[in-house]
């Protein structure tokens, strides 16, 4: 059974950071790309970033310089680090492997003063 579990959300204000974490389980997990996604209610589901098996990565055009997406093959994790952020990072944000066959529960960031 897959599972990816989402760590890190929060309320932070303008200007902060968050880090995102995710613990994947019942996958070989060197041997799958994972991701990042996001949605706001009454929106679709959003690409934040992408990471392949070798380490490559992917943007959103609305997060490059601000969101770095990383993994660690040991440990089973993928990381999402978002700095400067927006009101407009605000959403439930997805860890994927796939990078999008298998979805975790979710996270809510909230990014407000």
């Amino acid at each position: 059974q897959v599972q990816l579990v989402e760590s890190g959300g929060g309320l932070v204000q303008p200007g902060g950071s968050l880090r995102l974490s995710c613990a994947a389980s019942g996958i070989v997990f060197s041997l799958w790309a994972m991701g990042w996604y996001r949605q706001v209610p009454g929106k679709q589901r959003e690409l934040v970033a992408t990471i392949s098996r070798s380490g490559s990565t992917n943007y959103a055009d609305s997060v490059k310089g601000r969101f770095t997406i990383s993994r660690d093959n040991a440990k089973k994790a993928v990381d999402l680090q978002m700095n400067s952020l927006n009101a407009e990072d605000t959403a439930v944000y997805y860890c994927t492997a796939g990078p999008s066959d298998y979805w975790g529960q979710g996270t809510r960031v909230t990014v407000s003063s």
